[in-house]
């Protein structure tokens, strides 16, 4: 077998041992990654008014396991919001806390009540946290 190749000869096109596979399943989680984490500009980020708020009021919203109906103040002004936090959090516990919102979120409906702005929480092991100061911060300060 050896030596019967002459030197310089030419070899046709040969098909590989092990022809690549391609795994469609990392492309596909990269895609799903690049989908929930999509990123912003910092010009887009800083568009978005993020507040402490204080809690003046809570209660349940009347045939929604997850609403609560929050009244805060921002400082100059009140408003309300709407949070599903209901299976987390007992209205009474959040009176008096503080806490971040999206304040310059377009007002929307839900359950024939207009929310102006949204609580901003966390999920985890535990369920969800709200996002509360770690100083006393007054009511309307910006978050950056």
């Amino acid at each position: 077998m050896w030596g019967r190749l002459q030197a310089g000869a030419r070899i046709g096109k040969i098909s590989a041992l092990f022809p690549r596979v391609e795994d469609k399943k990392p492309a596909a989680a990269a895609d799903a990654s690049a989908a929930d984490g999509a990123r912003i500009s910092i010009d887009e980020f800083q568009k978005i008014d993020l507040r402490v708020a204080l809690v003046l009021a809570a209660e349940a919203v009347p045939k929604s396991r997850k609403l609560l109906k929050l009244r805060v103040s921002l400082g100059a002004e009140e408003r309300t919001v709407l949070a599903g936090i209901a299976e987390h959090y007992r209205p009474e516990d959040l009176v008096g806390k503080k806490v971040v919102v999206v304040a310059n979120l377009a007002p929307a409906k839900l359950m024939g009540i207009e929310s102006q702005g949204m609580v901003l929480a966390g999920e985890g092991g535990q369920g969800l946290g709200i996002v509360t100061p770690d100083r006393d911060l007054p009511p309307g300060a910006k978050v950056k």
